[in-house]
This record gives C-alpha cells, structure tokens and sequence, in this order.
C-alpha cells in the first residue's frame, strides 16, 4: 500500500517557527511533523510515500537524506507554486496510476490514533471512491453528509435537512480510479471535485473517528498541547 503526505504549504499560522523552516521539520515531543506522519504510516505496514514539497523544499530532502527515508522507498514532487490539495495530488498522480488498491492521503500537519487498516477496510467494502476521516466536533468549514454517510455540502448546510455538519480530520483513503476524474487544473483544494463525483453518484463517504485521538497542529499552541498530551500517552 502506498501513501502521498502534503507537506508543502507555506505554514503561515505557525510562523515564527516556519520562517527558518518546512512546517514538515517543526518539532513535538523531539521529533519533526514529518517523522511523526511517517512513522504512523510505517506502523500500518506502508512503505511507499510520495511527498509533495515547496516552501525550504532542500531542506527537507536534506533531511530525507540525513535519516536514510526512515527506511521508507520515498518520492518527491516538487511544487514551483502550490498547488492545493487537489492539484498535489494531481502532479503526483504518476506515482499511483498502476495501483488497484487504495491508498492515503495525510497532511503533515495532523497528528491522530486514527486506525489507518480498519479506515481501509471500511473504504473496500463500501466500495468507495474516498474515504474522509471527520470528526464531530466545531469547524469553521465543516463537509456534510446524508444519512448513508455520503458527502452532500461543505461549510454551507445543503437543502437536507438531514445532512450532518462533521470535521475533516486531514485523513483520506482513495482509490486510484478517482486520479483521472480530476478534471480540474492548476491550483485546486481537493473538496470541489469530491462534491461534483459525489453528486454524479461516486461514493465520497465519511469515515467517523470520534473514538480516536486527533489534533491539528498548524499553531504554536497546538503543538504546546500536544507535546503534554504525548506526556499523558494520548499518543506516540
């Protein structure tokens, strides 16, 4: 199984700390945003990972290097602008184009217990095309979905009464047959094209993880909270 971590962004919210520095090699409880996402995906026997850099983008092939890919087969996609969700994962489509099994799409910037395998075991035998991990807990641009689970709006409620406003937690599953549905071009966050495949009938589906440990760590404080939660074992 394969995975891409988006690491490119710019990670304005955590300056000062990203001016000198990719948010991916910020620090939590001694080890980098990228050691950390890189060691939960090894856990679930995934060896396999593309990673789209930008901003200090030599500095993190250096420490690629310096750490021999964490014993990973790695690949980098260069960004010369960024690109957004969708358009990374676009510019890396090459790297799974051959696979029929689905793989994982992280931020680098989350840290989480999620269960990667019981995730993918639900994306299979729903036959999806995604799989979102969310959350039911506030957001300022919150996905809905209807009562099969099914991605029906995002921040604002669609006409459903039904449609339940859940968290993104930064966690997809995808089956590569969603790579050459990706008509949009250039800069695009991935959301858009998962509302147009989902309203032609493609399974855009919500995984809830409620029952797991999840933090964004985009802001200083964010990290601060997590490093105590690493201190009261929340996680590793």
């Amino acid at each position: 199984m394969k995975a891409m971590v988006l690491a490119a962004g710019l990670g304005t919210r955590l300056r000062p700390l990203t001016d000198s520095r990719p948010k991916a090699l910020v620090e939590v409880a001694g080890r980098t945003l990228l050691e950390i996402t890189l060691s939960r995906l090894r856990a679930f026997e995934i060896r396999d990972v593309i990673i789209n850099v930008h901003h200090f983008a030599d500095m993190m092939l250096d420490y690629l290097t310096a750490h021999d890919n964490f014993g990973m087969h790695i690949e980098i996609s260069r960004e010369e602008i960024l690109l957004d969700t969708g358009g990374g994962l676009k510019k890396a489509a090459w790297f799974f184009r051959e696979d029929s099994e689905p793989f994982i799409l992280h931020n680098v910037d989350v840290i989480s217990t999620i269960d990667l395998r019981r995730m993918v075991q639900f994306h299979t035998a729903n036959k999806a095309l995604a799989t979102l991990a969310v959350h039911d807990r506030k957001t300022s641009r919150p996905l809905f979905f209807d009562e099969q689970l099914r991605l029906c709006g995002w921040k604002t409620a669609p006409a459903a009464s039904s449609a339940q406003a859940l968290a993104f937690s930064g966690i997809h599953v995808i089956s590569p047959r969603l790579l050459p549905k990706l008509s949009e071009e250039g800069v695009f966050s991935i959301i858009p094209p998962y509302l147009r495949l989902s309203a032609q009938g493609e399974r855009i589906l919500a995984f809830r993880a409620d029952e797991y440990y999840w933090r964004d760590l985009g802001r200083p404080e964010n990290l601060v909270q997590a490093a105590d939660d690493f201190r009261q074992n929340l996680w590793e």
